[in-house]
C-alpha cells in the first residue's frame, strides 16, 4: 500500500495540509504535483490498496479547473481517496462535493474528506499564519481517525461519504487579480516555467495572458525579486468586499 499526495498547490498552503495528513496515514508516501503543464496525467494509475490524498485549494467555492481536468484523466482502479479542500477563511462551499464527484467518475472510492484553513494566497491578512501549531495537531487527529476508519472498513463504499455542497455548483470564477510585473523583473523566466496554466510566455516573462491566468499567485510567491504583484487598488477593494465574510476564524472539518 502506498499513500499518494496528489495536490494542486500553487503557493504551498494546500500541500502543507496534505503533507501533514499523509504523515499519519502511511510511511510509503509518494507525490504527484498537479501544477505541472508538461505532465501526462493519463499515465498515473493506482491500485485498490492505495490511499490517494487529493488536495486542492477552493477557488471561489469550486475546484480549480486545471486540477479538475488533470484528476479526471487519472486511472484510479478503486483506489481509496481522502479529499482535501483548503480555503482562506471564507468558505469552501461546493469544493468538496465537486471534488468527490470528479473522483467518483475517475473510479476512486472516496472514504473521507477534510476542509482545512490556510492563509489566503492573495489576501494574506485572512487566516494569516495558518495552518498553525493547533491546526497541525488537529490534522494529526484527523489522520488518526481516517486511518482507524480505513482499518475498520478496508473496502469502503464511496456512496457512504456525504459532503456539504450544492448541485448545480455555484458559478466558477476566480478572483480577477492578475499579477502585474514591475521594474524589478530580471526576466529569469521562473514564473513562466512554474505557471500551472502556461499564462506567462517563456520569451516574455514580464507579460501575462489575462484570459488564461487563474489568479493562483504562484508567480508572485516564487519571484526572486518580488517583481510580480496584483493590482494594489483592486486588491484593496477586494479585501474590503471580503472583510466581513472572513472576519470569523473558521475551523477545520473532518467528514467520514
Amino acid at each position: 500500500m502506498a499513500v499518494y499526495i496528489i495536490s494542486f498547490s500553487p503557493t504551498g498552503g494546500t500541500k502543507k495540509v496534505a503533507d501533514r495528513l499523509a504523515k499519519g496515514l502511511g510511511t510509503d508516501v509518494r507525490e504527484i504535483d498537479l501544477t505541472g503543464t508538461a505532465t501526462d496525467y493519463t499515465s498515473f494509475s493506482f491500485s485498490r490498496d492505495d490511499i490517494c490524498i487529493a488536495a486542492v485549494p477552493s477557488f471561489g467555492g469550486r475546484v480549480p479547473a486545471p486540477a479538475a481536468c488533470r484528476l479526471s484523466s487519472m486511472k484510479a482502479y478503486g483506489a481509496r481517496a481522502v479529499l482535501v479542500a483548503v480555503y482562506g477563511n471564507r468558505a469552501f462551499e461546493d469544493t468538496l462535493l465537486e471534488l468527490k464527484n470528479i473522483l467518483d467518475r475517475a473510479g476512486f472510492r472516496c472514504t473521507a474528506a477534510v476542509a482545512a484553513v490556510a492563509e489566503h494566497s492573495i489576501m494574506h491578512q485572512f487566516a494569516s499564519g495558518r495552518p498553525d501549531h493547533r491546526d497541525m495537531e488537529e490534522l494529526d487527529q484527523f489522520a488518526r481517525q481516517i486511518r482507524e476508519a480505513l482499518e475498520k472498513s478496508p473496502s469502503p463504499n464511496s456512496a457512504d461519504l456525504t459532503l456539504p455542497g450544492n448541485t448545480p455548483y455555484r458559478e466558477y470564477h476566480v478572483i480577477p487579480l492578475r499579477p502585474e510585473t514591475g521594474k524589478d523583473c530580471v526576466s529569469c523566466g521562473l514564473c513562466a516555467e512554474k505557471c500551472p496554466v502556461g499564462a506567462i510566455p517563456a520569451g516574455a516573462p514580464d507579460q501575462t495572458d489575462g484570459a488564461a491566468c487563474i489568479s493562483c499567485m504562484r508567480c508572485v510567491s516564487i519571484c526572486p525579486t518580488q517583481a510580480r504583484t496584483p493590482d494594489r487598488q483592486l486588491l484593496a477593494e477586494t479585501v474590503q468586499r471580503l472583510k466581513s465574510a472572513c472576519a470569523e476564524q473558521k475551523k477545520n472539518e473532518l467528514f467520514l
